[in-house]
């Protein structure tokens, strides 16, 4: 059976960097699992996928050598057992704020003893290049568990979180952190309010030894974190790449017009 090397990366402190599938368009998904990523991520909270789609993106990536995960719409039993079903390697469980949530979502992942997960089908047997036996034995060895924090509730609570055994990295949203942290009169937290709750993630992984994360918008932003010590870095997203190449070449043909919002995906 493969072995699940985003995991081994994260135990061993090393950096992992991946993208978001947003399109969910074959031909690119191969093409960007055979560019060098660590893992992709077919985000299945915002996209409008379905599970016999995400079994074929699953298995794309898989067979290019790539670590293929899905983040689920929320962390309810059945999302999980079905994106792992399909074929994922792992998981990213969206909007985690409670130790509650979080176990929840460990317990959902792994097979019993450790968990609840349901035995059954067979295509993520294929993608670990495996009988389905032997991947029910080494499963919970190797899929890859994020939790994603994205609000100022999950911040709060990510020290006790980080106390549950079963899961390998904490994902800071950064988009929705900043949206749950608007005062009441909607007002957005200023830069500096929104890096220290980050920086406060961060910090509560570095003391607990739990490898933190979070969602970086160019290569830059994503080298950056590295170097404060984040190991699960994603980088823009298909959709991002897509829309700023387009509005680069547009700015380039006709210097003169304005460029297009949809470079700001």
């Amino acid at each position: 059976m493969k072995t699940n090397p985003v995991k081994q990366k994260l135990r061993q402190g090393e950096v992992s960097f991946g993208t978001w599938l947003s399109l969910g368009q074959l031909q690119a998904v191969r093409i960007l699992a055979r560019s060098g990523w660590d893992w992709l991520t077919l985000d299945m909270e915002h996209g409008a996928f379905d599970w016999s789609e995400a079994a074929v993106l699953c298995a794309a990536v898989a067979d290019a050598g790539c670590v293929p995960l899905i983040r689920v719409p929320e962390g309810s039993v059945p999302y999980i057992k079905r994106a792992l079903d399909a074929g994922a390697w792992g998981i990213v469980v969206p909007m985690v704020e409670t130790v509650e949530q979080a176990r929840l979502a460990i317990a959902a992942a792994k097979y019993p003893p450790e968990g609840i997960r349901s035995a059954g089908g067979g295509m993520h047997a294929l993608n670990f290049q495996a009988g389905l036996e032997e991947y029910y034995r080494q499963a919970n060895d190797q899929i890859l568990l994020v939790l994603q924090i994205e609000s100022p509730q999950g911040v709060e609570n990510t020290e006790a979180i980080c106390q549950l055994p079963g899961f390998d990295a904490l994902f800071i949203g950064p988009n929705d952190l900043r949206f749950r942290m608007r005062g009441p009169d909607g007002q957005f937290p200023s830069p500096e309010e929104l890096e220290a709750a980050i920086q406060k993630v961060v910090q509560i992984g570095r003391k607990t030894g739990r490898p933190t994360g979070i969602h970086a918008m160019d290569p830059a932003d994503a080298l950056g974190r590295a170097q404060q010590g984040m190991q699960f870095l994603a980088v823009g997203s298909d959709l991002r790449m897509l829309a700023l190449q387009n509005a680069a070449w547009c700015q380039e043909l006709w210097p003169d017009r304005p460029v297009s919002d949809l470079a700001r995906y």
